[in-house]
């Protein structure tokens, strides 16, 4: 999943011939299911029209610091606090000037000056003017009050000169942003798989084994990884859960349906397999439902072995460098999870014992056990988010991270 999805950036664009390229920059940022908020400068409405920007943002458009309705509807306060980030491209020189010297004369310098969120400013313009040393003080201005300032480019203008002043191209200034929203997150550029949820194996088209698996711990996994830094592939069995955003989701039914996925999410970094998979299925499923025969005591079913899934990516060829599995037991929980580590190949293993005092399933807490090759910690009775917090972390401190390992709580 990119790191743009479901990211709001307002876009402001003021007065140039490089406006001509925002179209196209919408269009690449929406492909990557950014959200996009247009605020079009009287400069900037020379060049591109308030009409084309709605279409491709799919959002309205903000020119008018005076208007009564979009003050109504979402002042420049919060229009300038509601985005993720704030991207002026092009910047022109007077636009750069007057945001340098504090002035707030239209609703772009307005929602500039009374923004607490991060600034990227894409200046174009003539070479000449780009060269000019007020242009120069300004650009150092604006880098000392913590605004990223993208340098323009060298080539042909316009105006028929050449020089340094062309705004980068929408492809380049898509990775610039995303490169940002990648910035300071420890898991940037690592993939990872978590399965989650129960599955549901079939007997007739309204019947089916399976267990009562909730499927709250792994999504809470899938989102401190999405949250890291992670691109995050979450296959999910059947269950009442919302699906996170920020994720590839991929939802599926029976044991083999999340078997053929998970082969799929390969190569990976990361696998994260805690659902709660079924370990049989039931031989050839019924076409009909089965009906309960006159004077019938019993029903017989005949089951076969459903894949194992964490064993086969543990052996796989394309093995994540990092595989943890889940265990739930109901007796002898330490002792039995160190066995399935081993047996199995995962580099970890989280096992909880199902108790009345324990009973994780259908819960939104829970105490768990985390076992290495080295050591074991446990985590008691705390909020299954707070678990796939504390398990990031874990994973965060595997790939290098400066982290202590299996924090006690």
């Amino acid at each position: 999943m990119s790191a743009l999805a479901h990211k709001s950036i307002l876009l402001v664009i003021t007065g140039g011939i490089a406006a001509y390229k925002t179209p196209a920059l919408i269009r690449l940022l929406r492909k990557e299911n950014a959200k996009i908020t247009c605020l079009l400068t009287k400069g900037g409405s020379q060049f591109v029209t308030p009409l084309t920007l709605q279409s491709l943002s799919e959002n309205k458009v903000f020119d008018d610091l005076w208007s009564l309705t979009d003050e109504h509807e979402m002042g420049h306060i919060e229009l300038s606090r509601s985005a993720d980030l704030i991207v002026v491209a092009p910047a022109s020189a007077n636009f750069i000037a007057r945001i340098a010297n504090g002035m707030a004369n239209d609703l772009a310098s307005t929602c500039l000056l009374a923004s607490d969120k991060p600034i990227i400013m894409a200046p174009a313009m003539n070479g000449y003017m780009w060269s000019n040393p007020a242009t120069q003080d300004n650009i150092q201005k604006l880098q000392e009050h913590g605004i990223d300032i993208i340098m323009p480019e060298t080539g042909d203008m316009a105006c028929g000169e050449t020089g340094q002043g062309r705004m980068p191209e929408p492809e380049t200034l898509v990775d610039i942003i995303t490169a940002h929203f990648e910035k300071g997150k420890p898991l940037a550029g690592k993939t990872a798989l978590v399965t989650a949820g129960p599955t549901y194996e079939p007997i007739d088209p309204v019947r089916y084994i399976a267990n009562r698996s909730s499927g709250k711990q792994g999504y809470a996994v899938a989102e401190a990884l999405r949250n890291a830094g992670a691109d995050v592939t979450l296959i999910s069995g059947p269950t009442h859960l919302s699906q996170p955003k920020g994720i590839n989701f991929v939802c599926v039914d029976t044991a083999e349906q999340m078997h053929q996925e998970c082969l799929k999410a390969l190569p990976c970094d990361i696998a994260v397999c805690s659902a709660a998979v079924a370990d049989w299925r039931v031989d050839g499923e019924k076409g009909q439902k089965m009906k309960k025969q006159e004077g019938q005591d019993s029903l017989s079913l005949s089951l076969s072995q459903n894949p194992d899934i964490l064993a086969q990516i543990c052996k796989h060829s394309a093995r994540p460098s990092l595989v943890i599995g889940f265990a739930a037991e109901t007796e002898n929980a330490i002792e039995n999870a160190k066995s399935k580590r081993v047996k199995k190949g995962c580099d970890w293993i989280v096992v909880n014992e199902i108790s009345q005092e324990n009973p994780a399933f259908d819960s939104s807490t829970n105490s768990v056990s985390v076992i290495t090759a080295q050591d074991m910690k446990s985590w008691d009775d705390m909020p299954k988010t707070k678990i796939a917090d504390m398990l990031a972390d874990e994973i965060v401190h595997f790939f290098g991270e400066k982290k202590p390992a299996l924090k006690a709580v």
